[in-house]
């Protein structure tokens, strides 16, 4: 674990895995919440967590960089389920990465239960950790200039899902109505780090039009 300085207030851990991120954000949420820490801001990314608002930076780091991370803490909060068409038009390059057929893509990931590993690229936009590293998959030789919203994909580790219509580079495997991003809403994020997701299939599995 490395805690580097940033500005006068600020603090960024870096740690050796996504996993060590998570089970960091969970503990320093942990000592918020019980009052041992005074901190404006924690945001998890995929191998660091930013401590913003800090009135000692230096002897936080120096208590941090000696402490053993506890394991990520059990999955208490309720599962958000996210309704999936499994139609997305790169479900057969998907299908023949894994070495399975296209309806066993969807089983796996229907199968798997989701962490919210942290947030970012767009307001709304979960990277969500849980797939065995066997079924990483690389990002698209060419990003797409517009991916529309609700798309789910697949990239490196993570599944995501689209909020809006943007240009992205991830292997889109299916669609979702779910809104994840609603301004209107408290909170606007349907997903926030730590939350636990689950895809729900519906309609049958395949691209629009395919035979």
């Amino acid at each position: 674990m490395r805690a580097l300085p940033v500005g006068d207030g600020a603090l960024l851990v870096e740690v050796a895995s996504g996993e060590e991120a998570q089970a960091l954000h969970a503990e320093l949420l942990r000592r918020r919440a019980e009052g041992s820490l005074s901190v404006r801001e924690i945001v998890p990314a995929a191998r660091t967590v930013l401590l913003d608002g800090l009135a000692d930076p230096a002897r936080l780091a120096s208590e941090l960089t000696a402490t053993q991370l506890p394991p990520t803490p059990p999955r208490t909060h309720d599962v958000v389920e996210l309704p999936v068409r499994y139609d997305g038009p790169d479900l057969a390059d998907v299908a023949a990465l894994w070495g399975v057929g296209e309806a066993e893509v969807a089983r796996i990931h229907a199968s798997t239960e989701f962490r919210v590993a942290f947030c970012g690229f767009a307001p709304g936009f979960g990277y969500l950790a849980g797939l065995p590293s066997r079924y990483d998959v690389p990002r698209r030789a060419t990003p797409r200039t517009a991916v529309p919203a609700g798309s789910v994909g697949l990239a490196g580790p993570y599944t995501g899902v689209y909020p809006r219509s943007s240009p992205g580079g991830w292997q889109l495997i299916g669609t979702t109505d779910a809104v994840l991003w609603d301004h209107a809403r408290v909170p606007a994020a349907l997903l926030s780090p730590g939350t636990r997701v689950r895809f729900v299939p519906v309609g049958p599995v395949g691209p629009v039009g395919a035979p």
